[in-house]
């Protein structure tokens, strides 16, 4: 992979007017160092400029991405329109370069006009450590209940979204703690309306499912573009590394940088660690939909090489993706930058993932309903009362009609941008 030493990444916030000519503050760098991109230009056509560097090296698609000279970002977004408009251009049409195979349209195909479906700008600095907003966590469980179905106890537990951990740990093992003592073999879990949220918490959730045989087991590993895990992204060294508590670090005697993170494969690699007391559980059925997305559909991921797992419902939005934010002058970027594997290596759920049952479930259920239509048709199917006619692949899945369909898009402020980025070993 070409070299990007010798970079001149510009210090827009000390850049004096957006429309004079100036000069590059220069980085410390190598001797060796190449310079791919102009040194004098505007405070937009730097950031132009910046959105596509970072991307060419940060980016988990950036195999697909031709050279700065190719790509021209200032010319070819010269006078599209305001400041933002032109950099939120730029960033979709990056993100429309690479092809998924299987499907013939781009990886991250928008969901509406021009938005990439994963990688984003916002105007403000995120704070590593911070995160977007999710349903409050006094409400992330929305029910919690032993649903005795043909004499066969069954966990049911549905859960809005999955806040920090600090704030649900109490309630999801008073949850838990209630299941273990009714010994049940199947557990229905409830993401229908779950857009994701803490990839910590999600873990927990699966580790208290999880039986202690799992122990040490791989849950999912996060894989960065090989630039990334060779630590060749020499243009991270521009990032000020925080830890997830928005605190500085010193690595190597000096302050820390994105730079200095361990992008390989073993060092993001997660593996079950048993919490609780609940041994029993043989099978999972989700019930989902298109809003159940990003934490939500890793934990389903995750549970896939080890238990017999159905989905009830709607497909899943599909995002197995990640991403950190990328601080540019007085924008946040997230470039799509690692993909969520589970144990087998599987992550090829861009476009959702398939219900094994289609139902159109009820715009408000009450949750816990056994005549509720999604949690019914899940009750048939550990009864084995599910009509014969229902083929269980997916792809041909009988639909059963219920009110109203929760199957839209996923709010970008809904996708968890959660740092748990680790140093590399000194």
């Amino acid at each position: 992979m070409q070299r990007y030493i010798k970079l001149y990444i510009t210090l827009l916030s000390l850049i004096l007017t957006a429309t004079c000519a100036c000069k590059k503050e220069q980085v410390a760098v190598d001797e060796a160092d190449e310079i791919i991109s102009p040194t004098t230009g505007t405070r937009s056509e730097f950031t132009l400029d910046s959105i596509f560097l970072y991307a060419k090296q940060v980016y988990l698609w950036n195999d697909a991405l031709p050279s700065y000279a190719e790509f021209n970002p200032r010319q070819k977004y010269a006078g599209v329109g305001s400041d933002i408009t032109s950099f939120r251009k730029e960033l979709f049409d990056i993100s429309q370069l690479k092809m998924n195979t299987a499907t013939g349209t781009p990886y991250e195909l928008p969901v509406y006009f021009e938005n990439p479906k994963y990688s984003n700008l916002q105007v403000g600095k995120r704070v590593p450590g911070s995160n977007a907003s999710v349903t409050n966590p006094n409400t992330a469980v929305l029910a919690n209940k032993v649903i005795i179905s043909a004499n066969t106890p069954v966990a049911y537990l549905a859960l809005a979204s999955f806040p920090s951990l600090n704030n649900t740990k109490v309630a999801l093992d008073l949850a838990f703690s209630e299941f273990a003592a009714a010994h049940p073999k199947v557990m229905v879990i409830d993401l229908r309306s779950n857009g994701g949220g803490y990839l910590e918490t999600a873990e927990y959730v699966a580790n208290l499912m999880v039986p202690a045989s799992l122990n040490g087991k791989v849950m999912y590993r996060e894989v960065f573009n090989p630039s990334m895990q060779n630590g060749t992204a020499k243009i991270l060294k521009h990032q000020p590394y925080l830890d997830a508590n928005g605190k500085t670090a010193i690595y190597k005697g000096r302050m820390a940088t994105m730079a200095d993170v361990d992008y390989t494969i073993a060092g993001n690699t997660y593996k079950f660690n048993k919490k609780g007391n609940l041994q029993t559980i043989q099978a999972v059925y989700f019930i989902v939909s298109g809003n159940t997305a990003s934490a939500s559909e890793m934990l389903i991921s995750s549970l896939k090489p080890y238990f017999d797992v159905k989905l009830i419902g709607e497909k899943t939005y599909g995002k197995p993706v990640g991403f950190f934010g990328i601080n540019i002058d007085q924008y946040s970027v997230y470039l799509s930058s690692f993909l969520i594997q589970n144990a087998n290596g599987w992550s090829d759920y861009f476009t959702g993932m398939p219900p094994d049952i289609a139902v159109k479930g009820a715009d408000n259920p009450v949750w816990g309903d056994p005549a509720e239509s999604c949690l019914s048709a899940a009750l048939q199917l550990i009864n084995g009362t599910t009509q014969q006619s229902i083929n269980l692949t997916g792809a041909k899945a009988k639909m059963i009609t219920g009110k109203n369909d929760l199957s839209q898009p996923v709010a970008k402020e809904s996708i968890m941008f959660e740092n748990r980025l680790k140093l590399r070993k000194q």
